[in-house]
């Protein structure tokens, strides 16, 4: 498992989420880069719903990693959230999203936005960590997963 806790701070990974659709999630995910961050909570839920309007960042499996382009930031962010409860999010398997990683980008960052969003899609596609932060409830254990720099191949 590579080591994201380069993209996260601890109090961006929320768990069990309450949000009933994109919108809200989008919403949430702003207000805790406003808390986390220092970011305007408006922008930022505003540039996922732009980005997501592009097309579904729900990539399967019940995970999906909108992200969203702002001025100004100093560098690659991300906000993880587990919801409550599964929401639709027209991702290419059709199954709805329980898993959010969302990344937020410098406009200029090109190839650091690419880099970060293969870096968690890789780490969002391995069944074995999608196991692991679904059976974990508390934001601190989840932090501890992304953070940890695990062998892929330990028995």
């Amino acid at each position: 498992m590579s080591d994201l806790s380069d993209l996260l701070l601890p109090d961006a990974v929320l768990s069990r989420v309450a949000a009933s659709a994109k919108k809200p999630l989008f919403q949430q995910i702003g207000a805790t880069a406003a808390n986390v961050y220092g970011l305007d909570a408006a922008v930022v839920s505003e540039a996922l719903a732009a980005r997501e309007k592009l097309g579904s960042t729900g990539f399967g499996g019940g995970v999906a990693t909108p992200h969203g382009k702002i001025a100004g930031l100093p560098r690659v962010m991300g906000v993880f959230a587990t919801l409550a409860q599964p929401i639709e999010f027209d991702a290419v398997d059709d199954l709805p999203v329980d898993l959010v990683f969302a990344l937020l980008s410098p406009v200029e960052a090109g190839s650091a936005h690419l880099k970060a969003l293969a870096q968690v899609s890789r780490a969002l596609r391995d069944r074995n960590f999608l196991a692991k932060l679904r059976g974990t409830g508390s934001p601190d254990a989840l932090f501890a997963l992304f953070s940890a720099d695990e062998n892929r191949d330990a028995a």
